[in-house]
């Protein structure tokens, strides 16, 4: 929640954000792409070259000496870089002043990126500023002196290792509803592919009793509805407690309109708790959530017997009453209790916006347990999604609850007025704050989805998708947060929402168990076609509609004609042959579109058995690590194995995989693992001459010389990865290359292999 007093303790907050905590994976300057002595760096009259301080040698340093920088200073240089993207910034230095840290300033191309405080050391060693985006060609790194005296050694930069982002569907509650369970099959799907929409309502009866302002602005502006509504329970308290339709618009918006609900819980306590009896009650405007602005001792909270810890129990319980009310009308909740914990920062509550926080860590892992465990234990409830909100203090892994009862790490962005660093003021701050949601994939080891749980600003569509910035959703909160222009752009969200990386409520597929109209389907999903004019036939396809109609056919961009393509009825749909045969060789998605549910995908494998394929000594095995039809990311994984009776030199071996480009950019190209060592593999980008159907690239693996030979019966296996460097999404369903099914190794005609340029194994498009 936004809240007016966000504002204190800028001051702190701009010293101890970003404070590496959890750094980026480390930098080692042999491998990296670029490394400068500070020695070398441009640097201002204040800053001196040295070898010692006060006398005193500081060995193991690199070059000829190192950059003292005292309290003042700027220390710049230039790196020019192969394409826009991530990358991390770290250093070498030395910090023997204080023990409490020296911050520093990072600038990148002009634009402040946060402040560090660099912890003391005496001997040699690396901090890592994170993760930033650099543009293709030169950019231009600083280091500014904050409270200074350091010594800085080296620099360097390298492409960002990034988490992959993978997440197994796994909840804390081992009992959660069927309903619970489906809808994080689907998130973890979703998650770091694509980003879901969210909006914030107001609660309370704000906006003069009319929930839905927010939401129809967001449709009259960009003709979509979000995916995630968020809603707070706070209403529902042993205080004033009143019933604002909350849960019943809960219900209403998960079964009838198919979204996804979250909500928090700005429980409130009395303002006078010493004086107020258990049961009565208390105007909402002697309530209050502040630790500023009540006596409630939040410590008791915990204890057995104390009037606090009644008084908790009985918030908890008129909590469970609604959350049982959606669990037996199976709507599953995202649910985020005692947001914003840490607010300011600190061990002990310093920092605390809610009473929940002021008690330090240790008390609010205790009542994060103790909400768990009534909620789950004496009350039975397991529809609930488990999120937790963090900061990116260097105190903020001690608030963190732990995996066993965490399933979201939360973010609450608000930094268009206060904490941002682009020297910008009034206007939107769009940022995707890239390095701030990697921190938090940190946490926990990237074992949980992050995301931005509250926000003003959404990021715009091209600063997530240029850093890699998974987060799972956005919820800007209500009103002017979401409205003014001073905090979003109108063009700037019309653009995320008709994007296809962000997920709007028309895109959701159907998340309910039993639900009275399920998603229509087909029979078979799979089906074999042979191109070979003797052996052509039409494939039939069974319907069971469950009251849905059959709306259209797509394969790719393509939307097959009625009548020409293919003849329907209310129980079958018959793919003519004609159309099948144009189809390229391979898999081939087809898509079946319906007035409602999910959509159901027939794979169409297309062979022509009367092109013989050739006989060789190479054999290539393949399969995509990534299957689904559109992906930022492709990631095809090789195995090469000789199958005759002598060896072959690698570097004689090439293999080609086929794929449409879908859209001219340039590509960046990855090997994440080889059998022959990764330095030993190359990755070209071969742009065919004639573009065919399924083909007008093709990925070329090639071989140095020091991967050795491949004896008789021998393999090597490659795993790759390439993008475009916008990360745009490529097209795979209607790729040559591209196995949609399957997750081992099996032979793979689609993908070519040659040795000495000949073509010995597959058959090209």
């Amino acid at each position: 929640m936004k809240h007016w007093f966000k504002k204190a303790s800028v001051i702190l907050l701009a010293c101890t954000l970003l404070l590496g905590w959890i750094s980026a994976p480390s930098v080692h300057a042999d491998h990296a792409l670029f490394t400068i002595e500070g020695e070398d760096a441009q640097l201002t009259p204040d800053l001196q070259v040295t070898t010692q301080i006060y006398g005193q040698p500081k060995p193991g340093y690199s070059g000829s000496g190192f950059v003292w920088m005292q309290n003042s200073g700027t220390i710049s240089f230039t790196v020019t870089v192969p394409e826009t993207g991530m990358y991390t910034i770290s250093t070498r230095y030395m910090q023997e002043l204080s023990p409490d840290g020296r911050q520093q300033a990072l600038i990148v191309n002009g634009a402040a990126k946060g402040s560090y405080m660099l912890p003391y050391t005496t001997t040699w060693k690396d901090f890592n500023f994170g993760y930033h985006k650099l543009n293709q060609g030169s950019n231009i790194i600083q280091v500014k002196a904050g409270w200074g005296f350091a010594y800085f050694d080296t620099f360097t930069v390298d492409h960002a290792n990034l988490d992959p982002l993978i997440v197994q569907p796994v909840l804390s509650d081992a009992q959660a509803t069927p309903e619970t369970q489906l809808l994080m099959n689907y998130l973890t799907e979703v998650y770091g592919k694509h980003m879901l929409s969210g909006q914030q309502e107001i609660y309370g009866g704000g906006n003069d009793g009319n929930s839905e302002l927010e939401f129809d602005w967001i449709h009259n502006l960009t003709g979509k509805y979000p995916a995630i509504r968020g809603f707070d329970l706070m209403n529902y308290n042993p205080l004033y407690g009143w019933e604002d339709g909350t849960t019943a618009r809960m219900i209403d918006w998960v079964n009838t309109k198919g979204g996804i609900a979250t909500n928090s819980w700005h429980l409130t306590v009395p303002r006078d708790f010493t004086a107020y009896q258990l049961g009565e009650f208390v105007d909402w405007k002697e309530a209050t959530y502040k630790p500023t602005e009540t006596n409630f001792n939040t410590a008791n909270a915990v204890i057995p017997g104390t009037k606090e810890y009644k008084y908790l129990k009985l918030a908890i319980k008129d909590l469970a009453e609604q959350l049982q009310i959606l669990q037996d009308n199976n709507v599953p909740v995202i649910f985020r209790p005692y947001h914003e914990a840490e607010g300011n920062g600190g061990l002990n509550g310093e920092g605390a916006w809610f009473w929940w926080a002021s008690a330090g860590a240790e008390v609010y892992k205790q009542l994060w347990d103790q909400l768990y465990t009534e909620l789950t234990e004496t009350y039975g409830l397991h529809n609930l999604i488990w999120t937790y909100n963090s900061y990116m203090y260097s105190t903020s892994p001690a608030w963190y609850p732990g995996d066993d009862q965490v399933d979201i790490v939360g973010y609450d962005k608000y930094n268009t007025i206060y904490n941002r660093y682009d020297g910008l003021s009034g206007v939107p701050n769009e940022d995707a704050i890239t390095s701030t949601f990697y921190q938090l994939v940190d946490l926990t080891g990237g074992k949980k989805m992050v995301a931005m749980t509250e926000n003003d600003t959404v990021p715009s569509v091209q600063n997530l998708t240029e850093e890699k910035a998974g987060w799972l959703y956005f919820l800007p909160w209500y009103g002017e947060h979401l409205m003014s222009t001073a905090f979003n752009y109108p063009a700037t969200l019309t653009t995320l929402y008709q994007s296809n990386y962000v997920i709007t409520l028309d895109e959701l597929p159907d998340l309910k168990v039993n639900h009275p109209n399920p998603s229509a389907s087909i029979t078979p999903g799979n089906a074999a076609f042979d191109k070979a004019a003797t052996l052509q036939q039409d494939i039939s396809v069974a319907l069971t509609l469950h009251g849905h109609q059959l709306t259209s056919l797509k394969s790719g961009n393509y939307t097959l004609v009625p009548g020409q393509d293919y003849t329907a009825t209310s129980t079958a749909v018959i793919l003519r042959k004609a159309y099948l045969s144009t189809l390229p060789l391979g898999q081939n998605a087809i898509t079946f579109h319906f007035s409602g549910g999910n959509n159901a995908i027939l794979t169409v494998n297309v062979a022509d058995t009367h092109i013989p394929a050739p006989a060789g000594d190479l054999t290539v095995q393949a399969y995509n690590g990534s299957t689904g039809a559109s992906t930022s990311g492709v990631s095809p994984k090789f195995k090469v194995v000789n199958t005759g009776d002598s060896a072959i030199s690698l570097s004689d071996v090439k293999l080609r995989y086929y794929y449409t480009i879908d859209g001219e950019k340039d590509q960046s190209f990855w090997i994440d693992w080889s059998s022959v060592g990764s330095a030993n593999v190359t990755g070209t980008y071969v742009k065919l001459d004639t573009p065919v159907a399924g083909a007008d690239y093709a990925l070329e693996i090639g071989f140095t010389s020091s991967a050795g030979t491949l004896n008789p019966g021998q393999s090597a296996e490659i795993q790759t990865r390439f993008s475009k460097v916008d990360w745009s999404n490529y097209n795979q369903a209607d790729d040559y290359s591209f196995k949609a099914l399957g997750s081992q190794f099996v032979n793979h005609e689609q993908v070519t292999g040659y040795v000495g340029g000949q073509l010995v194994w597959g058959i090209e498009p």
